[in-house]
Protein backbone atom coordinates (compact mmCIF):
# COMPACT_ATOMS: atom_id res chain seq x y z
CA UNK A 1 0.00 0.00 0.00
CA UNK A 2 2.97 2.31 0.59
CA UNK A 3 3.81 2.34 -3.11
CA UNK A 4 0.96 4.68 -3.99
CA UNK A 5 2.10 7.68 -1.92
CA UNK A 6 5.69 7.02 -2.98
CA UNK A 7 4.64 7.27 -6.62
CA UNK A 8 2.82 10.49 -5.86
CA UNK A 9 5.89 11.89 -4.12
CA UNK A 10 8.07 10.93 -7.09
CA UNK A 11 5.66 12.59 -9.53
CA UNK A 12 5.53 15.72 -7.35
CA UNK A 13 9.32 15.82 -7.12
CA UNK A 14 9.56 15.49 -10.89
CA UNK A 15 7.12 18.36 -11.40
CA UNK A 16 9.02 20.55 -8.92
CA UNK A 17 12.30 19.77 -10.69
CA UNK A 18 10.75 20.75 -14.03
CA UNK A 19 9.54 24.02 -12.49
CA UNK A 20 12.99 24.71 -11.05
CA UNK A 21 14.65 24.15 -14.42
CA UNK A 22 12.04 26.30 -16.15
CA UNK A 23 12.62 29.33 -13.95
CA UNK A 24 16.38 28.89 -13.57
CA UNK A 25 16.83 28.94 -17.34
CA UNK A 26 14.37 31.73 -18.04
CA UNK A 27 16.86 34.54 -17.39
CA UNK A 28 19.41 33.01 -19.75
CA UNK A 29 16.71 32.40 -22.34
CA UNK A 30 15.44 35.98 -22.12
CA UNK A 31 18.94 37.47 -22.52
CA UNK A 32 19.61 35.36 -25.60
CA UNK A 33 16.23 36.26 -27.09
CA UNK A 34 17.06 39.95 -26.76
CA UNK A 35 20.47 39.40 -28.39
CA UNK A 36 19.28 37.08 -31.19
CA UNK A 37 15.48 37.42 -31.63
CA UNK A 38 15.56 35.89 -35.11
CA UNK A 39 17.19 32.69 -33.84
CA UNK A 40 14.75 31.99 -30.99
CA UNK A 41 11.09 31.25 -31.62
CA UNK A 42 9.61 32.62 -28.39
CA UNK A 43 10.59 34.78 -25.44
CA UNK A 44 9.24 32.09 -23.07
CA UNK A 45 10.60 28.50 -22.90
CA UNK A 46 8.24 25.69 -23.90
CA UNK A 47 5.71 24.49 -21.32
CA UNK A 48 5.90 21.03 -19.67
CA UNK A 49 2.67 20.15 -21.50
CA UNK A 50 4.25 20.91 -24.87
CA UNK A 51 7.33 18.88 -23.94
CA UNK A 52 5.19 15.86 -23.07
CA UNK A 53 3.09 16.33 -26.20
CA UNK A 54 6.19 16.13 -28.38
CA UNK A 55 7.91 13.24 -26.59
CA UNK A 56 5.19 10.89 -25.30
CA UNK A 57 4.70 9.07 -28.63
CA UNK A 58 8.40 8.43 -29.28
CA UNK A 59 9.39 4.75 -29.43
CA UNK A 60 12.10 5.15 -26.81
CA UNK A 61 12.91 1.44 -26.50
CA UNK A 62 14.08 1.38 -30.13
CA UNK A 63 15.77 4.79 -30.17
CA UNK A 64 19.56 4.85 -30.43
CA UNK A 65 20.14 8.38 -31.76
CA UNK A 66 17.88 11.32 -30.97
CA UNK A 67 18.82 14.70 -32.47
CA UNK A 68 17.68 18.05 -31.10
CA UNK A 69 17.98 21.32 -33.03
CA UNK A 70 18.24 24.47 -30.93
CA UNK A 71 18.31 22.96 -27.42
CA UNK A 72 18.56 26.40 -25.83
CA UNK A 73 18.58 26.10 -22.03
CA UNK A 74 17.64 22.41 -22.17
CA UNK A 75 13.87 22.58 -21.74
CA UNK A 76 13.46 19.51 -23.95
CA UNK A 77 16.97 18.17 -23.39
CA UNK A 78 16.37 17.18 -19.77
CA UNK A 79 13.12 15.40 -20.59
CA UNK A 80 14.68 13.57 -23.54
CA UNK A 81 17.49 12.29 -21.33
CA UNK A 82 14.94 11.15 -18.73
CA UNK A 83 13.36 8.90 -21.38
CA UNK A 84 16.40 7.92 -23.45
CA UNK A 85 17.82 4.36 -23.10
CA UNK A 86 21.16 3.99 -21.33
CA UNK A 87 22.95 2.94 -24.54
CA UNK A 88 21.51 5.72 -26.73
CA UNK A 89 22.80 9.20 -27.61
CA UNK A 90 21.27 12.66 -27.70
CA UNK A 91 22.95 14.91 -30.25
CA UNK A 92 22.08 18.57 -29.56
CA UNK A 93 22.98 21.15 -32.22
CA UNK A 94 22.86 24.90 -31.65
CA UNK A 95 24.33 27.92 -33.47
CA UNK A 96 24.39 29.85 -30.18
CA UNK A 97 27.63 29.05 -28.37
CA UNK A 98 26.26 30.50 -25.11
CA UNK A 99 23.53 27.87 -25.07
CA UNK A 100 26.03 25.07 -25.77
CA UNK A 101 28.20 26.29 -22.89
CA UNK A 102 25.15 26.52 -20.63
CA UNK A 103 24.16 22.92 -21.38
CA UNK A 104 27.71 21.73 -20.71
CA UNK A 105 27.66 23.40 -17.29
CA UNK A 106 24.14 22.24 -16.37
CA UNK A 107 24.04 18.63 -17.63
CA UNK A 108 26.55 15.94 -16.74
CA UNK A 109 25.38 12.97 -18.81
CA UNK A 110 27.61 10.88 -21.10
CA UNK A 111 24.66 10.30 -23.45
CA UNK A 112 24.55 14.02 -24.35
CA UNK A 113 26.74 15.33 -27.17
CA UNK A 114 26.22 19.09 -27.57
CA UNK A 115 27.82 20.63 -30.65
CA UNK A 116 28.11 24.20 -31.91
CA UNK A 117 26.99 24.53 -35.51
CA UNK A 118 24.13 24.60 -38.00
CA UNK A 119 21.34 22.05 -38.27
CA UNK A 120 22.01 22.12 -42.02
CA UNK A 121 25.16 20.11 -41.24
CA UNK A 122 23.30 17.44 -39.28
CA UNK A 123 24.59 14.51 -41.35
CA UNK A 124 28.19 15.54 -40.71
CA UNK A 125 27.55 15.82 -36.97
CA UNK A 126 25.85 12.42 -36.95
CA UNK A 127 28.83 10.83 -38.71
CA UNK A 128 31.28 12.51 -36.31
CA UNK A 129 29.25 11.08 -33.42
CA UNK A 130 29.75 7.57 -34.83
CA UNK A 131 26.24 7.02 -36.18
CA UNK A 132 24.80 6.62 -39.65
CA UNK A 133 21.24 7.93 -39.24
CA UNK A 134 18.92 9.33 -36.59
CA UNK A 135 15.75 7.75 -35.27
CA UNK A 136 14.15 11.08 -34.37
CA UNK A 137 14.94 14.75 -34.93
CA UNK A 138 13.26 17.40 -32.77
CA UNK A 139 13.21 21.04 -33.80
CA UNK A 140 11.80 24.30 -32.53
CA UNK A 141 13.87 26.51 -34.83
CA UNK A 142 11.91 29.58 -36.04
CA UNK A 143 11.81 28.61 -39.72
CA UNK A 144 9.75 31.63 -40.77
CA UNK A 145 12.52 34.03 -39.67
CA UNK A 146 15.52 32.10 -41.00
CA UNK A 147 17.38 33.49 -44.05
CA UNK A 148 15.91 32.50 -47.40
CA UNK A 149 16.69 28.92 -48.33
CA UNK A 150 18.04 27.90 -44.91
CA UNK A 151 14.79 26.35 -43.71
CA UNK A 152 14.44 24.35 -46.92
CA UNK A 153 18.04 23.14 -46.62
CA UNK A 154 17.58 22.06 -42.99
CA UNK A 155 14.40 20.13 -43.75
CA UNK A 156 15.97 18.37 -46.75
CA UNK A 157 19.09 17.46 -44.74
CA UNK A 158 16.91 16.23 -41.91
CA UNK A 159 15.01 13.86 -44.15
CA UNK A 160 18.31 12.50 -45.48
CA UNK A 161 19.61 12.11 -41.92
CA UNK A 162 16.63 10.07 -40.70
CA UNK A 163 16.47 6.29 -40.95
CA UNK A 164 13.54 4.82 -42.91
CA UNK A 165 10.53 5.13 -40.62
CA UNK A 166 12.22 7.91 -38.63
CA UNK A 167 10.33 11.04 -37.59
CA UNK A 168 10.94 14.78 -37.73
CA UNK A 169 9.17 16.38 -34.72
CA UNK A 170 8.62 20.12 -35.11
CA UNK A 171 6.95 22.67 -32.83
CA UNK A 172 6.15 26.12 -34.22
CA UNK A 173 3.93 29.15 -33.69
CA UNK A 174 2.62 29.27 -37.25
CA UNK A 175 1.86 26.90 -40.14
CA UNK A 176 4.83 28.20 -42.16
CA UNK A 177 6.84 25.01 -41.62
CA UNK A 178 4.14 22.86 -43.21
CA UNK A 179 5.07 24.19 -46.65
CA UNK A 180 8.68 23.10 -46.03
CA UNK A 181 7.76 19.62 -44.81
CA UNK A 182 5.07 18.85 -47.36
CA UNK A 183 7.34 18.25 -50.41
CA UNK A 184 9.66 15.98 -48.40
CA UNK A 185 7.45 13.88 -46.12
CA UNK A 186 4.41 11.90 -47.28
CA UNK A 187 2.88 11.58 -43.81
CA UNK A 188 2.51 14.72 -41.72
CA UNK A 189 0.36 14.93 -38.61
CA UNK A 190 -0.43 18.42 -37.37
CA UNK A 191 -1.98 19.35 -34.02
CA UNK A 192 -2.16 22.32 -31.63
CA UNK A 193 -0.96 22.35 -28.03
CA UNK A 194 -3.07 24.99 -26.32
CA UNK A 195 -1.33 24.75 -22.93
CA UNK A 196 1.69 26.74 -24.03
CA UNK A 197 2.43 30.48 -24.27
CA UNK A 198 1.65 31.15 -27.04
CA UNK A 199 -0.34 28.10 -28.22
CA UNK A 200 1.91 25.98 -30.40
CA UNK A 201 1.50 23.91 -33.55
CA UNK A 202 3.18 20.51 -33.48
CA UNK A 203 4.11 18.48 -36.55
CA UNK A 204 5.12 14.81 -36.82
CA UNK A 205 6.64 14.18 -40.26
CA UNK A 206 7.52 10.57 -41.05
CA UNK A 207 10.16 9.42 -43.51
CA UNK A 208 8.59 6.48 -45.32
CA UNK A 209 10.19 3.05 -45.31
CA UNK A 210 12.23 2.30 -48.42
CA UNK A 211 10.07 0.53 -50.96
CA UNK A 212 11.37 -2.67 -52.51
CA UNK A 213 12.47 -2.24 -56.10
CA UNK A 214 10.21 -3.88 -58.66
CA UNK A 215 11.74 -6.98 -60.29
Amino acid sequence: MASIPLKKQHKRASMLERARRFFSGWGMFFRQFMKHPGMIGSIIPSSPMLVDRMLDDVDWANTRLFVEYGPGVGTFTHSILERLPADAMLLAIDLNLDFISYLASEIDDPRLRAVHGSAADVRRFIAEAGHRQADYVLSGLPYSTLPKGVGEAICAETRAALRPGGEFLVYQYSRFTHRLLNPLFDRIKEEVEWFNIPPCRVFRAVKDEVLAQAA
